[in-house]
C-alpha cells in the first residue's frame, strides 16, 4: 500500500491554498502514494472562527495596517503563543482534528502556522502517527510557524535557514526550496498564441496589473494613472473576483480599449506572466514567487505590513523590483521603467536568478523519502529558541546554562532532539564533557529514573523521542 498524503492549509488570501493545491497536484503524480487529500481548515471550523481569522484580518489591513505589522513583528519570536489562544484553537478545531484522523494521514503537509500548531499538538499527545512538514509561503520566517515537533522545514531562501539555524533549529531539517508555484512558469512559451488570446500587439511592452484573488480597489487607481504614461505600452488587468471593480475598470478604459484588456478571475496567469513585460500589484508570497519563476520584474504596491513588506525588501535587495510608497507615483515609476528597456531586461535576469520554478516538486520528492523521526525541542530549549530570536543573539552565545545542544540520533546520523546545556549536564555522568561527539544512551527505564534528578519537560522530550524503541542511542551535536 502506498502512503497517505494530507495537505492542510487555511483560506487567509489565497496563497496557502494555491500553495497547497500545487502540492497536491505533485504528490498524485508520485509514485508510492495512495491518496492525497487537500483541506482548508478554516472550512471545517465555525463561522465565528472563520471570521475572525479571515475576514477580520483583512479587516485591520484596511483599517488599521500599523497594528498588523505590529502584531507581525510581535509574534516573530517562536514560542510565544499567549495559552488562551491555543485553548481557542483547540475548542474551535474539533471538527478539524476528527476530519485528520479520520483520514489517517502518514504524512501530513501545512502551508499555514494554524494547521501546523494543531497537528504539532496532535502529534505530542500522541493521537496521530504521522510525519509533519511545514512548507513556508513568505520569504521571511515568522516565529508563529515554528513548533515542537516536526520533521522537516521547507523555507524560502538561504538567508531564512541562516536565521533559523542561529536561533537553535538543527540545520538537517531545513530545506531551502523556494516557495511552491505552478509548474511551467520558467518553460518556453508560444508567445504569439498568448498575444491573440488577449488581440495584443507584439510591438508593445505589456503591463500585467493585479487586483489580487481578492479584487484591490487601488487598482482604479492604477489605471487612471497609466492614462498619463508618455511610453507606449498595453495592459492586461486582472480583477479577481471583484465583479464590481471589473465593472468600473472596463468603464474607465471604454474609450481606450485598444490599450487594455480588463479580466476578472484568471485561470492562466502562468501564460500571462510570462508574456508580460512588467507585473504591477502586491508583494504576496506566492504572487512574488510566481513572478520570479516566470523571470518577470515587479512594480510593487500597497504591501501588507508584515510579511509582504519583507518580500518587498528582498525583491528590492535582488534587483527584482522597485516599489511605490505613494499612491501618487505608480504611474511614475512605470514610465520610469517602460524608458529603460535595458534596466526591465536586468531585473528580468534577476528574477529569473532568485527564481525556484521546481520547488513544488522538490518539495514533494523530499517529503517522500525523508525516513526521519520527529524533532523534538525541549520547553526549556522552547524559552532559549525564543530568548535568542527575540534578543537578537545566536543561540550559541546566550549564557551558558541557556544555550542549546542538538541531540544526534546515532543510528541515523539526524537531529531527533534540542535541549539546554543545563539539561544536557543532568544527562552525563559527572565526570564526562559535554563535547561534541559525546555518546548517549538511555533506555526506557533510565528515562524514567531521571524524574528524580531533572525536569518533566526533559522527561517528556526524551519519552516522545524514545518513541516506541527500547533504548535511545544519541550523540551530542554542536
Amino acid at each position: 500500500m502506498g502512503r497517505r498524503v494530507l495537505i492542510l492549509a487555511a483560506g487567509i488570501g489565497s496563497g496557502h491554498n494555491i500553495a497547497a493545491g500545487v502540492l497536491e497536484s505533485c504528490f498524485r503524480t508520485a509514485p508510492d502514494v495512495e491518496t492525497v487529500q487537500e483541506l482548508d481548515i478554516l472550512e471545517s471550523t465555525n463561522e465565528v472562527y472563520r471570521t475572525l481569522y479571515d475576514d477580520g484580518y483583512f479587516a485591520m489591513v484596511d483599517a488599521v495596517p500599523w497594528l498588523v505589522g505590529w502584531g507581525y513583528d510581535a509574534k516573530d519570536p517562536p514560542f510565544k503563543l499567549a495559552p488562551w489562544i491555543s485553548l481557542w484553537d483547540r475548542i474551535n478545531t474539533t471538527s478539524t482534528v476528527k476530519a485528520i484522523k479520520a483520514f489517517r494521514p502518514d504524512i501530513v503537509v501545512c502551508t499555514h502556522f494554524l494547521p501546523t500548531r494543531l497537528v504539532s499538538l496532535m502529534l505530542t499527545r500522541g493521537v496521530l502517527d504521522a510525519r509533519l512538514a511545514v512548507v513556508t509561503t513568505d520569504y521571511d520566517f515568522q516565529g508563529l510557524w515554528l513548533t515542537s515537533p516536526f520533521n522537516h522545514f521547507f523555507v524560502a531562501r538561504d538567508e531564512t535557514k541562516a536565521h533559523m539555524t542561529a536561533i537553535g533549529v538543527p540545520a538537517d531539517r531545513i530545506t531551502v526550496s523556494g516557495i511552491p508555484v505552478q509548474p511551467g512558469l520558467a518553460d518556453a512559451i508560444d508567445h504569439d498564441a498568448i498575444l491573440n488570446r488577449y488581440d495584443l500587439r507584439p510591438d508593445r511592452p505589456i503591463l500585467l496589473i493585479s487586483a489580487g484573488a481578492a479584487g484591490g480597489t487601488y487598482t482604479q487607481t492604477i489605471v487612471q494613472q497609466t492614462f498619463r504614461l508618455r511610453n507606449d505600452f498595453q495592459a492586461v488587468v486582472v480583477c479577481g473576483r471583484n465583479e464590481q471593480l471589473k465593472s468600473q475598470i472596463e468603464g474607465l478604459v471604454a474609450v481606450r480599449g485598444d490599450r487594455y484588456r480588463v479580466l476578472g478571475y484568471a485561470t492562466d496567469m502562468p501564460d500571462l506572466m510570462r508574456a508580460a513585460t512588467l507585473f504591477v500589484g502586491k508583494p504576496g508570497g506566492l504572487s512574488s514567487s510566481e513572478c520570479m519563476a516566470a523571470g518577470l520584474p515587479m512594480i510593487l504596491i500597497h504591501p501588507i505590513p508584515g510579511q509582504e513588506v519583507r518580500n518587498s525588501d528582498f525583491l528590492l535587495e535582488e534587483g527584482a523590483a522597485v516599489r511605490c510608497n505613494y499612491e501618487t507615483t505608480v504611474g511614475y515609476k512605470i514610465d520610469q521603467l517602460l524608458a529603460e528597456p535595458d534596466r526591465i531586461a536586468r531585473m528580468a535576469e534577476s528574477a529569473r536568478r532568485i527564481g525556484r520554478p521546481e520547488a513544488s516538486a522538490q518539495i514533494a520528492s523530499s517529503v517522500l523519502a525523508d525516513q526521519s523521526a520527529p524533532l523534538w525541542i525541549s520547553q526549556a530549549a522552547q524559552k532559549s529558541v525564543h530568548a535568542s530570536s527575540e534578543r537578537g543573539i545566536a543561540a550559541a552565545n546566550l549564557y551558558a546554562g541557556r544555550r542549546v545542544r542538538t541531540l544526534i540520533d546515532a543510528p541515523t546520523g539526524m537531529s531527533a532532539g534540542v535541549i539546554t546545556t543545563d539539561q544536557l549536564d543532568s544527562l552525563l555522568p559527572a565526570e564526562a564533557e559535554a563535547s561534541s561527539g559525546t555518546n548517549l544512551s538511555l533506555s526506557a527505564d533510565e528515562i524514567t529514573k531521571l524524574r528524580r534528578r531533572t525536569e518533566p519537560g526533559l522527561v517528556f522530550t526524551l519519552r516522545r523521542m524514545l518513541g516506541k524503541a527500547n533504548n535511545l542511542r544519541l550523540e551530542l551535536g554542536l
